[in-house]
């Protein structure tokens, strides 16, 4: 217990402690600047259900989620299997620090470098489409409420799917060897090798990506506040994380941003619960065939 103590006071000062507050700040109206504080009971959470941003914001954070799964989760998987195969093995190193170094990078200065990248006159991506004959695909992609929030989510993927990456190739360097030599002499093919050992095989992290990867959609502010400037053009690429701040900071509406944050909390832990449900049932069968297995060899 002592040893633990520590965690423990650092997790009920700066998490749970907090999280009450907040709850308790969301049916409370007021104001940075001043100590007092009404009372106004579900007012705020009436103002959130009929507040039309937030609509906005959900579905802008559900693209968010799916395609961040697609391609960081999937795609990182794929990468990884690929990086990890024995044709690649001498030339993986390269590659894994190529597609981790973006992780590295601030997102302060990823931003900065995306908005050059999607300039509508000087812009290389505009650029690019005009000398491969597909200047009709040319257009403001920060400047149109059509585009603005997949040319965000765009650059996250290329910043984040590294990570993931190196998440996947942890878990696959520590399948058993045996299992692919068994295969090939079965003559396996490559993507039978995935889908039937692989891909099994990692199924934990790929329940643990899946968690952080949605997670994180749900809770994204830095990339559609410093790209998009502040959730533009308009409201088309808000997330619910930027409406909260600027409930907070720009309108100075305290209460109502902590209803947002209660959002966000419920949003994403409905999420896990789900997908704890849906992924982590076989590993609690497992566990619990093991257990039956072991109690009837002992019996």
């Amino acid at each position: 217990m002592l040893f633990i103590a520590p965690c423990i006071l650092m997790l009920l000062v700066f998490v749970y402690v907090p999280l009450v507050q907040n709850f308790v700040f969301s049916f409370e109206s007021f104001s940075a600047f001043s100590q007092e504080r009404a009372f106004i009971g579900l007012q705020n959470y009436k103002t959130l259900f009929g507040d039309k941003v937030v609509g906005t914001a959900i579905r802008n954070n559900i693209y968010y989620a799916v395609i961040s799964v697609i391609f960081q989760v999937f795609g990182g998987l794929i990468l990884a299997s690929a990086l990890e195969d024995n044709a690649f093995r001498r030339i993986s190193p390269l590659f894994r620090t190529t597609f981790f170094l973006p992780v590295l990078v601030s997102m302060t200065v990823i931003c900065l470098l995306f908005s050059f990248i999607y300039h509508p006159q000087i812009g290389l991506l505009n650029n690019f489409l005009e000398h491969i004959g597909l200047e009709a695909l040319t257009r403001q992609w920060l400047g149109s409420s059509k585009t603005a929030i997949f040319a965000v989510i765009a650059m996250s993927q290329w910043q984040s799917i590294g990570y993931i990456m190196m998440l996947f190739i942890v878990a696959i360097q520590k399948i058993p060897e045996d299992l692919y030599e068994a295969a090939d002499i079965d003559g396996a093919n490559k993507i039978q090798r995935f889908l039937n050992i692989t891909f099994p095989q990692v199924q934990e992290m790929f329940f643990v990506t899946m968690i952080v990867t949605v997670i994180g959609a749900f809770t994204v502010f830095n990339e559609p506040y410093i790209l998009a400037k502040g959730g533009g053009p308009g409201t088309s690429s808000m997330t619910l994380a930027v409406h909260m701040y600027q409930s907070a900071f720009v309108r100075d509406r305290m209460g109502y941003a902590s209803t947002v944050a209660v959002l966000i909390f419920l949003i994403t832990a409905a999420l896990s619960v789900i997908q704890t449900v849906a992924f982590g049932g076989d590993n609690t069968e497992s566990k619990k065939d093991k257990k039956r297995k072991g109690a009837a060899n002992r019996g």
